[in-house]
């Protein structure tokens, strides 16, 4: 991703498919009022440079109305060229394989229930505690 581009919030193309909309490339929507999430994405939008659009669900979901804003407060929500939309640790790992990384960690999410379970419960407590972890600078923005 070119310098000073950092992807984040930004006004990728969409084009309609029956009644769902699709982005002209892959998009995370993330929580916009949590510095935890933001702090987070912005380190996510280096690894995946412009293989991924980032922007706040807040201001994302009107030209996607496939995605539940319920959802989105809960997990980020990557939404494919295809129009399907993945969440928590699946959209993460779908991100990485998109720029070329980490290929082998969405194998393994994808085969075994195992580690399936084990990525989403992490991504889940990750979720659930974002308020005083690394990042958060102490508190959510709500």
């Amino acid at each position: 991703m070119p310098r000073g581009k950092s992807g984040l919030g930004g006004r990728g193309g969409v084009r309609q498919k029956g009644g769902a909309m699709e982005p002209r490339k892959p998009t995370m929507l993330w929580d916009g009022d949590c510095a935890f999430c933001a702090y987070w994405i912005r380190r996510w939008a280096r690894l995946t440079g412009d293989a991924v659009e980032y922007r706040p669900f807040q201001q994302g979901l009107d030209k996607l109305p496939q995605v539940d804003p319920a959802a989105c407060a809960r997990a980020v929500q990557l939404v494919l060229p295809d129009g399907r939309v993945l969440e928590g640790a699946h959209a993460v790992l779908q991100s990485l394989v998109l720029a070329g990384r980490a290929g082998w960690m969405l194998r393994c999410y994808e085969r075994s229930a195992l580690c399936r379970k084990c990525a989403e419960a992490a991504y889940r407590f990750v979720a659930a505690n974002r308020a005083w972890l690394p990042g958060s600078r102490g508190a959510i923005r709500r």
